[in-house]
């Protein structure tokens, strides 16, 4: 750490009116790094963690290698399952080395929840044909999709989007999440589905009272 970035830290720290100082919350200053820490999805510069806390960076510096070995148990604690390393420019909490293949069955047996076929089915219509509601995603399908239009909801890859202004029946679309599991920037670069889908013009009057649609999906 340069004299530079040091002073840059402690000029970060001047306190005004509404700053909290640090020293005095439950846990002090180690307890505040650490609440920032367990936040962070990418390693934290000790210039931007000091300007946070308003403390010089030597200190940040100081309370970061502290947590780090109070995590490895050289505090009189046990070791923990996670671990604070200097990564990259800055500072990130990661799962400690020990417990690799654990975390390794866990994050596989995430990856292995796939969406069943009716979900995938369910989900393209939405995706090709939106906004679209639940009735008008059944119709498409032949089945009752309110079961997968929840699951589908649950996962972050659908959303309500609006309504159907003459039904009032709610219309959905899909999330930012959808084209990250995709792997597209938008839309537009989904693949030339949508001309084997029926309009939803033709699909007008299945989402009032009384229209019904096969069974469960």
């Amino acid at each position: 750490m340069s004299v530079h970035d040091d002073e840059a830290g402690a000029r970060a720290a001047t306190p005004d009116a509404a700053q909290v100082d640090v020293d005095e919350l439950p846990g002090g200053a180690t307890a505040a790094l650490e609440a920032v820490l367990m936040v962070a999805d990418e390693p934290i510069a000790t210039v931007r963690l000091a300007s946070v806390l308003a403390l010089p960076t030597t200190r940040v510096e100081e309370l970061a290698a502290e947590l780090a070995a109070e995590y490895r148990g050289e505090r009189g604690g046990r070791p923990r399952g996670f671990e604070l390393r200097h990564a990259g420019e800055g500072w990130r909490i990661y799962s400690a080395p020990a417990y690799a293949d654990v975390v390794g069955r866990f994050v596989l047996d995430g990856q292995s929840a796939r969406l069943t076929q009716a979900a995938l089915e369910t989900l393209a219509v939405v995706a090709y044909r939106q906004p679209v509601t639940r009735g008008q995603v059944s119709a498409v399908r032949g089945v009752n999709v309110d079961g997968v239009m929840r699951t589908l909801t649950a996962r972050g890859l659908v959303v309500e989007v609006g309504t159907e202004p003459t039904s009032g029946a709610l219309l959905y679309g899909t999330t930012g999440y959808f084209l990250e599991r995709m792997g597209l920037s938008s839309l537009d670069e989904l693949p030339p589905l949508a001309p084997y889908l029926p309009e939803i013009d033709a699909l007008e009057g299945v989402d009032d009272t009384g229209a019904t649609i096969g069974g469960p999906s």
